[in-house]
C-alpha cells in the first residue's frame, strides 16, 4: 500500500513545522542533534517502513487471528517480520535517553512517526506500543539495577512489555484488584492471581515478555492505596539480565474480539502452580517504585497508553478518510440534481453534495484528531525540555487535563468518520475487498481501550477541571483565548467570527462546569460527566482549528485551502452542537439518577 492512503505526508509536515514549530524544540540541548533533516528524515522512514512490512498484512492477521492449542500461541511470521523492521531500525528507542541507547527524538516527532505504522496496521503496531510504554516506565521509576536488566533487550527488540491491571472480577475497578504479592526472603515477591484482557500477555515474537503487574502485598489495605506494582516476566531474568528458567505465568486461554484482532489478547494466571520456579509456586515479581504506591506508578504508562490510543484512533480515521476520498474521486455513480437527461453521462462520485458533506466532516475529524494527539506530545516536550521551570510547570498541568480528551475524542470522532468512509463507498463498504469495514471493528475498540469513554469523563469533570480549584481548567481557557486575539490580530472577517465562536464556546464550558459542581456531591456533579467530556472535547478540537487557521493565514494553495474549508466545517457545523450540551450541563439536569432501572 502506498503511504500516501496511509496518513498525508503535507499535513504531517504541516503540523509538526509549521503549526507546532519543531524547529524551535531542536534549540534545546536535549535534541542538539537532530535537525529538520535528520526529523524528515525518520519521518520518510516511518512512512516506508509501514507501507513496507505492517499495511501488507493487516487484513491476513485481522483473517488468522492468533491461535493458542494449549502450549503455544501461533501468529502469523508477518507479524514477527513488521515489529523486528521496526525495532532495527531503531524506532523502539527514538525519543529515549541517549544512555540507554535512544536517540532522544522530541516526543511530538516520535508520536507522528508512530502514526503511520498505527494507521497501517494497529495491530501489529500494538506490540512495539505496549514495550515502549512498558521500558518508559521503568526507566522513571525502577531501580538502576532493574534498568540494566529489563530495558535493554526490549529496546533491541528481543523483549517485550504489557500491562496488566484488568481482572475478570474487577475489570475497571482496579479497586477490586485481588491478585496477591507474597513477600520472599530474597527481597522478591511471589503473585496469584489472574489478569484478564491482556495485550500482547503471550506470544513467540520474542525471547521474554515483561509484565508489569498491579497486586496487593499481603496485609496492604484494601483499595487502590494497597496495590502495588510487579515486574514479572515470562522467564525469570537472572542477576545479569540472562534469561533463566520459566516463570509461573500461565495463559490460560485467548479473547477473540471484533477488531485488532492481530495483536493477541489474554487471560494470564499468575502463580497456579504449573511452573514452579525455584521449586516453589508462585509468579516471581520484583517491586518496581514503592509499596502501595502501584497505581500511581502505573498511570505513567496508562497516560502513555492513552494518548497511544487517542493516537491510534486518529490514525486509523484518518486512512479511511484518504481511501474513502480516493475511492470518491475514481467511482462514477448518480447525475446531479438538476441533471434531467438519463443520456447524460454519470458524474463522479465526489461531485454529490452530500459525499462532499462526509468527506468534508471526516477531514475535520481526523485532521482535527491528528493535530489533538500531536498537540498533546508538543506538551509533553516542553514539560521536560522546556528552559523556564514556569512554562514547564503549565504545560504539564494543560497536559493533565487534555489526556482524557486526547484519548476519547479521536475515539468517537476519528470512529464516526471510519463510519463515513464505509458510507461513502455504499454497499462495497462493508465487503472485506475495501477494508474500510475493518478500519472500523478496529477503531471501535478504542473507546473502551485503556479506560472507557465514560471513565475518561469521570476523570475529566471529576478530577481534571476541577482539582487545584480548577488550576487546568483556567489553563484551558487562558490558553484559547490567547488563540483567540492571535485570530482577531489577522483582521480577517471569516476568521474573527470563527475566533468569537470559540471564545463564546470555551467560557461557556467554564461556567458549565462550575453550575454542575455547585452543590459540592459528586453524585450529583458528575451525572452529566459524559456530556462534558464531549463537549469540552469538540471546544479543544475547535480551538486547535482556530490555531492551524492562524498560521495558515493567507497562504495560498490547494492544501491551505484544505484547511481553511475543514475549520470552517469544523467551528461552523460542529461546533454549534456543543450549546445545547452545556445547557445540559449547566441544568443539574438529573435524569440518569433519577431513572427507576426496572424502567429501562
Amino acid at each position: 500500500m502506498s503511504p500516501d492512503l496511509l496518513l498525508s505526508r503535507r499535513d504531517v509536515e504541516f503540523l509538526l513545522h509549521e503549526w507546532l514549530d519543531v524547529t524551535d524544540l531542536l534549540t534545546r540541548e536535549r535534541y542538539a542533534e537532530h535537525d529538520r533533516d535528520s526529523v524528515d528524515a525518520v519521518l520518510a522512514l516511518s512512512a516506508e517502513l509501514a507501507a513496507e512490512h505492517f499495511a501488507p498484512h493487516n487484513a491476513l492477521s485481522d483473517a488468522n487471528e492468533p491461535q493458542f492449542d494449549g502450549e503455544t500461541v501461533t501468529i502469523i511470521p508477518e507479524v514477527a517480520a513488521a515489529v523486528r523492521a521496526f525495532a532495527e531500525a531503531g524506532l523502539v528507542s527514538a525519543a529515549m535517553d541517549a544512555e540507554v541507547g535512544g536517540g532522544q527524538l522530541p516526543r511530538v516527532v516520535q508520536q507522528a512517526c508512530f502514526a503511520w505504522f498505527q494507521a497501517a496496521n494497529v495491530a501489529s503496531a500494538g506490540y512495539p506500543m505496549l514495550t515502549m510504554a512498558n521500558a518508559n516506565l521503568l526507566l522513571a521509576h525502577a531501580t538502576p539495577e532493574q534498568v540494566a536488566r529489563f530495558v535493554p533487550p526490549m529496546l533491541d527488540g528481543r523483549w517485550f512489555g504489557t500491562m496488566c491491571l484488568s481482572e475478570p472480577q474487577a475489570g475497571s475497578s482496579l479497586a477490586d484488584v485481588t491478585t496477591r504479592a507474597v513477600r520472599q526472603p530474597d527481597g522478591t515477591f511471589r503473585l496469584f492471581g489472574g489478569k484478564m484482557w491482556i495485550s500482547g500477555g503471550d506470544h513467540e515474537l520474542g525471547e521474554n515478555i515483561v509484565h508489569l503487574v498491579l497486586a496487593r502485598v499481603e496485609g496492604a489495605p484494601p483499595g487502590v492505596k494497597g496495590l502495588s506494582l510487579f515486574a514479572t516476566p515470562k522467564y525469570v531474568v537472572g542477576p545479569d539480565g540472562e534469561r533463566g528458567e520459566r516463570n509461573d505465568v500461565v495463559l490460560a486461554g485467548l479473547n477473540h474480539k471484533m477488531g485488532f484482532r492481530g495483536t493477541v489478547n489474554t487471560v494470564l494466571n499468575f502463580g497456579e502452580g504449573r511452573f514452579q520456579p525455584g521449586g516453589a509456586p508462585g509468579a516471581v515479581g520484583e517491586l518496581v517504585g514503592d509499596e502501595g504506591r502501584g497505581l500511581a506508578v502505573m498511570f505513567h504508562m496508562m497516560n502513555e497508553a492513552r494518548i497511544g490510543v487517542g493516537a491510534g484512533a486518529a490514525a486509523l480515521g484518518y486512512t479511511g478518510y484518504l481511501r474513502a476520498l480516493t475511492y470518491a474521486r475514481e467511482r462514477v455513480q448518480g447525475r446531479p440534481p438538476a441533471g434531467k437527461d438519463p443520456a447524460a453521462p454519470p458524474v463522479l462520485i465526489i461531485e454529490h453534495a452530500d459525499v462532499r458533506r462526509m468527506l468534508l466532516a471526516s477531514k475535520s475529524y481526523v485532521e482535527g484528531g491528528l493535530a489533538l494527539v500531536l498537540k498533546a506530545a508538543r506538551l509533553l516536550d516542553d514539560q521536560h525540555t522546556h528552559p523556564d521551570d514556569a512554562t514547564r510547570e503549565r504545560a504539564g498541568a494543560l497536559l493533565d487535563v487534555l489526556t482524557p480528551v486526547v484519548k476519547s475524542w479521536p475515539s468517537q470522532w476519528c470512529l464516526a468518520a471510519n463510519d463515513l468512509a464505509i458510507q461513502v463507498h455504499g454497499g462495497y463498504g462493508y465487503t472485506r475487498e475495501y477494508g474500510v469495514e475493518q478500519l472500523y471493528r478496529d477503531n471501535r475498540l478504542n473507546p473502551i481501550h485503556e479506560g472507557t469513554h465514560g471513565i475518561q469523563a469521570l476523570d475529566l469533570l471529576g478530577r481534571k477541571l476541577v482539582m487545584a480549584r480548577g488550576r487546568g481548567l483556567q489553563l484551558l481557557v487562558e490558553e484559547v483565548h490567547a488563540t483567540v486575539e492571535r485570530a482577531r490580530a489577522t483582521g480577517t472577517d471569516a476568521v474573527v467570527g470563527h475566533a468569537d465562536r470559540v471564545a463564546e464556546a470555551v467560557d461557556r464550558l467554564a461556567t458549565a462546569v462550575a453550575r454542575a459542581w455547585e452543590s459540592g456531591d459528586p453524585g450529583i456533579a458528575l451525572v452529566n460527566a459524559t456530556t462534558a467530556l464531549e463537549a469540552a472535547g469538540h471546544v479543544v478540537v475547535a480551538w486547535l482549528w482556530l490555531d492551524q487557521l492562524v498560521t495558515v493565514g493567507e497562504q495560498a494553495g490547494a492544501f491551505y485551502d484544505g484547511k481553511r474549508v475543514a475549520a470552517r466545517y469544523f467551528l461552523t457545523h460542529e461546533l454549534p452542537k456543543v450549546r445545547p450540551m452545556l445547557d445540559l450541563l449547566a441544568s443539574g439536569d438529573q435524569l440518569f439518577n433519577e431513572v427507576d432501572p426496572a424502567s429501562l
